[in-house]
């Protein structure tokens, strides 16, 4: 009896970075807003955290239109990190998700370290708040950001200031593909203090209209992501996790309980949801429960015990 009950109700808790996860999924930041418009598809309580989508200390226009497109086994965009700002996020976001029980990761983005720490202060007395995501990988912003990604000394630099002003606030570090190293710039978050790191933000790439003949997106570049990714980003969680002792949330073209099971084998302690979000809203329930159905028909008592397995 102890057995069945065992196999029916598996334990999906993970720890990371001092916090307890009811189970290890969560969304990708800029995937699912800060879940406002999902709750209607989604309940919000079963998901192991909500990670929100970048906030700035101002509000961010974004880039110019069109800034969105589909690719094969997956899409691109250039959003620029639109955002409402800080001020915004606090008094709409986090009062939207104090009625849920579920940790709250908040994704910051900056032009500058100056700019990231403004957002660190704000949130690190925020009960509201259980960790602070640093956004130093996106691809489409002039400056900031992924400059931080690419340069492992800055990287250091500006983790070290972030982890400075985040008191109690366990500091994750969004690490960029886009790189020749990934071991390396894993490696620099975590001398800088980062508590965790997630990874893998989207691949830079490029679409053209051949009848037009003119860039699809009007930043000309954009962020690759979707199952097209999943194969590049198992391997840089793998490299990754491998590389530090602080916990990785994997992320990349994630569409399935299949998809997170590989990525947690990889070497991810939790594992975030991305591009599915927007054609499929309910993927994330669908996932944790095909997780259940694994762990049932492997004789998998705890999800923690397949954390870099290989």
């Amino acid at each position: 009896m102890e057995e069945h009950q065992k196999k029916q109700n598996p334990d999906l808790t993970v720890q990371f970075a001092g916090h307890t996860f009811k189970n290890p999924i969560t969304v990708a930041s800029g995937t699912f807003g800060s879940g406002i418009e999902y709750s209607r598809f989604v309940d919000l309580n079963m998901l192991g955290a909500i990670t929100t989508k970048g906030v700035s200390d101002k509000p961010w226009e974004g880039n110019p239109t069109p800034r969105v497109t589909e690719t094969p086994s997956g899409m691109m965009n250039a959003i620029g990190l639109q955002n409402p700002g800080i001020d915004v996020f606090i008094e709409r976001d986090l009062k939207f998700l104090e009625a849920y029980d579920v940790p709250v990761i908040v994704n910051i983005c900056g032009h500058s370290t100056e700019e990231y720490e403004a957002v660190v202060e704000r949130l690190a007395d925020d009960d509201r708040v259980t960790m602070l995501e640093i956004n130093v990988s996106c691809p489409n912003v002039k400056q900031g950001a992924i400059q931080f990604g690419t340069n492992p000394d800055m990287l250091t630099e500006v983790t070290g200031r972030c982890k400075a002003k985040a008191k109690d606030k366990p500091v994750i570090m969004k690490l960029t593909p886009n790189v020749t190293s990934i071991a390396e710039m894993a490696k620099a978050a975590e001398a800088g203090g980062a508590d965790g790191i997630s990874l893998i933000n989207t691949l830079t790439a490029m679409k053209i209209d051949i009848y037009k003949r003119e860039f699809v997106l009007a930043n000309k570049t954009g962020g690759l992501s979707g199952p097209a990714i999943h194969p590049v980003a198992v391997r840089m969680v793998y490299e990754a996790s491998h590389a530090v002792n602080i916990p990785v949330i994997g992320m990349g073209g994630v569409a399935s309980a299949e998809d997170a099971i590989e990525m947690m084998m990889a070497g991810a302690t939790m594992v975030a949801v991305g591009m599915m979000n927007f054609t499929e809203p309910d993927i994330t329930i669908r996932i944790i429960e095909g997780i259940k159905a694994y762990m049932a028909d492997t004789g998998t008592e705890r999800i923690s015990d397949i954390i870099g397995m290989l």
